[in-house]
């Protein structure tokens, strides 16, 4: 992924924290459930990669979500997501109370936010890189700094890992280290 605007890339330079929504983003937003009560996500294998990719990288990666899942905690774990906040429709009040934490010190500007609906509007309008993915919906886009062209579900996280990692320099030897 390549981009020329440089307002978008000296935001995306500052980028230390991304958080992201996770039904419609690290997921395709669809519920799938199963005939004895259980609930079933799909996660992109390689939006897992490029959380990996980040954090190897110095970027934390975190989750501010509206549903509340045992499935995503075990995919937060598996990819060693610690800042994990579920089940908070209030996702700009979530965002507080998390740099009001003692485990956090960021400042705006250096957060990045995944969203796709409207309970992320706030944050998407508040944090120093808000973005939208491809099939997130109109006024979501509308406010959103950036668009992934890739959808929810399908590659969205691992596009713009990419293209923070490109913006702050790392790119390219990220990808070395797999020659």
């Amino acid at each position: 992924m390549t981009t020329n605007n440089q307002k978008l890339l000296n935001r995306a330079k500052k980028i230390r924290l991304l958080l992201l929504d996770v039904d419609g983003v690290l997921t395709d937003g669809r519920l799938y459930y199963g005939n004895n009560g259980e609930e079933l996500k799909a996660f992109n294998i390689q939006d897992g990669l490029g959380i990996k990719l980040l954090q190897r990288n110095g970027i934390q990666v975190g989750i501010i979500t509206g549903r509340s899942s045992e499935l995503l905690a075990r995919r937060a774990s598996e990819l060693g997501i610690e800042l994990v906040i579920q089940g908070r429709e209030d996702k700009l009040t979530a965002l507080g109370e998390l740099l009001d934490s003692k485990h956090t010190s960021y400042q705006m500007e250096e957060i990045a936010f995944l969203g796709d609906d409207l309970p992320d509007v706030a944050v998407i309008r508040r944090v120093g890189l808000g973005v939208a993915v491809a099939n997130a919906t109109s006024f979501v886009i509308e406010n959103a700094h950036w668009q992934t062209a890739t959808k929810g579900g399908d590659g969205a996280v691992r596009e713009l890992a990419e293209m923070l990692l490109q913006a702050q320099g790392k790119l390219e030897s990220t990808h070395s280290n797999y020659l």
